[in-house]
């Protein structure tokens, strides 16, 4: 766990060191990299930080992380259990939708931690996240329906880590959209299921 932790500590000096989007950088207060524990079984994966993730420096933090925590605690689990990160590591401004070009310079940095941490189930909260891993669909159609897929490994193209991915809405959306809520709370309720059925 220990030499897990060094490791995603590594990737963060790495974001840094290499000037990974220096404007967003740049108005942003700190690097957002993750949180939680690195030998989870599942990662949740959302877009970018927002206001209060930017000033604490730990993803989930606002409402939506509130809610997060929530709908966790129906299915057994705390934030201890699970790791949580972004695939853009620096706050954009006001919130904005992070840029293609950004999550494409941040993404070889989402792949070393999900090396590092090498969980079963990959749950991509909203559009953004989703369509990192599959770039072609929609997430009212696939939101729930858990996907198994082959992560090339990006040290060694040769292995593959196997992985299933479960896309779900963005907590934040239930915010605005009680209907939603009830939708993200039922496909929240399989990844027990989805957990046991791929170990």
């Amino acid at each position: 766990m220990l030499d897990k932790k060094i490791a995603l500590e590594q990737i963060a000096a790495d974001i840094i060191t290499n000037n990974v989007c220096p404007d967003l950088a740049k108005q942003a207060t700190q690097l957002v990299l993750g949180d939680g524990n690195p030998d989870a079984d599942i990662v949740f994966i959302g877009e970018a930080p927002g206001k209060k993730e930017d000033e604490q420096g730990i993803p989930f933090v606002g409402a939506a992380g509130k809610f997060l925590n929530e709908m966790l605690a129906t299915i057994g689990l705390e934030r201890q259990d699970i790791y949580i990160t972004n695939i853009v590591k620096y706050r954009p401004p006001d919130n904005r939708d992070p840029l293609p070009e950004e999550k494409h310079a941040f993404l070889p940095y989402l792949q070393a931690q999900l090396e590092v941490i090498r969980p079963k189930i990959l749950v991509t909260l909203g559009r953004h996240s989703t369509n990192c891993f599959l770039p072609d669909v929609q997430i009212s159609t696939v939101h729930g329906h858990p996907k198994r897929i082959k992560l090339a490994l990006h040290d060694d193209k040769s292995k593959s880590l196997p992985i299933v991915i479960l896309p779900l809405y963005h907590p934040a959306a239930a915010l605005y959209n009680g209907g939603m809520r009830q939708t993200l709370l039922n496909d929240f309720a399989n990844i027990p299921l989805i957990l046991k059925k791929f170990n």
